[in-house]
């Protein structure tokens, strides 16, 4: 039966972590009946690829990684998590739900052993690549090591993995920094990605945006990149519904040109991690900026999109 406050539209949900930032999770059982309330056929679900420390000094557990201070490390297993929990489905469950190999550190050469060994443990399971998290807000400054970037030489081969097998990569890369507002900072990675990996489907989550991140006129900067960049995907997910597309619930008419141009690639997701009781509200947001677009270009945001790049897939 579906929620009350549910989307009135059915979502393939392209954007969803199946654990916290400590690595909790409802469960995938819990996951597939709040996904039947919320109108949602099908899931792009992945681990986070880091965990937040509990700190000695801190006396109360934090399970966000902006609770306090403590820091944040790169945890591999959270994708033998989420392998796991796929695997006790049954095979009608298993069709509604599209895991992601996320739980590598971006800055070590290594990376790609991991994915090379969770598709060997774990074959026929995975159907991508991500979420990888670069440039961030405070969780690139509360993770250890050094920065991670999306033209880091440590995902090159990544990169190149991922097009040899026709996988889909998710990457959070902020467009600039929080204290450098309109100037595209990061934004000259991201091209630097797309023009040396011309045969990789990169996907943008959240457009480049996070806390803090502002740029005026943030819907031409992507209007140029996707006209530019055909191996160029994005995700309307977290904050830059909120903050640009959508903002106080009232659809930005900018946003709406934007995506009737560019309909067959853009995606949305729920951006919601380890409990899953918000999915219904969280993606009834999405409503009247649906509303707005006309029925192919709904059907191809909805759906058909995340269906080309996740569930269409080859397994690894």
């Amino acid at each position: 039966m579906f929620d009350s406050h549910s989307c009135k539209y059915n979502i393939f949900d392209a954007h969803l972590h199946g654990v916290n930032f400590i690595q909790q999770t409802d469960g995938f059982n819990t996951l597939l009946r709040e996904m039947d309330k919320a109108r949602v056929e099908k899931c792009v679900v992945f681990g986070l690829p880091v965990v937040k420390q509990w700190s000695e000094w801190e006396n109360e557990e934090p399970t966000y990684y902006l609770a306090d201070e403590s820091r944040c490390y790169y945890y591999s297993l959270t994708d033998a998590i989420i392998a796991r929990a796929y695997m006790d489905l049954n095979t009608e469950d298993q069709n509604r739900i599209i895991p992601l190999i996320c739980g590598f550190s971006p800055v070590d050469r290594y990376a790609i052993k991991h994915i090379e060994w969770m598709a060997s443990l774990y074959p026929g399971i995975f159907k991508g690549i991500g979420e990888i998290l670069c440039r961030h807000d405070d969780l690139s400054n509360l993770t250890y090591g050094q920065p991670a970037r999306i033209n880091h030489k440590a995902l090159f081969p990544i990169f190149d993995f991922a097009a040899q097998y026709q996988l889909s990569v998710l990457v959070h890369q902020n467009a600039t920094s929080i204290g450098r507002s309109n100037q595209l900072t990061y934004t000259d990675e991201v091209i630097e990605m797309l023009d040396r990996f011309p045969n990789t489907r990169l996907v943008w989550a959240h457009c480049g945006v996070s806390r803090r991140v502002k740029i005026e006129k943030l819907h031409e900067v992507i209007d140029r990149l996707l006209c530019k960049y055909n191996n160029l995907y994005v995700d309307y997910s977290w904050l830059v519904f909120d903050n640009y597309i959508c903002p106080d619930g009232k659809p930005d008419p900018n946003w709406i040109e934007m995506t009737e141009k560019h309909s067959d690639r853009i995606c949305i997701g729920s951006d919601i991690f380890g409990h899953f009781e918000s999915l219904a509200e969280g993606l009834a947001r999405y409503t009247p900026f649906l509303d707005c677009l006309s029925k192919e270009t709904c059907d191809r945001v909805c759906m058909l999109n995340a269906e080309k790049l996740y569930a269409s897939a080859p397994t690894i």
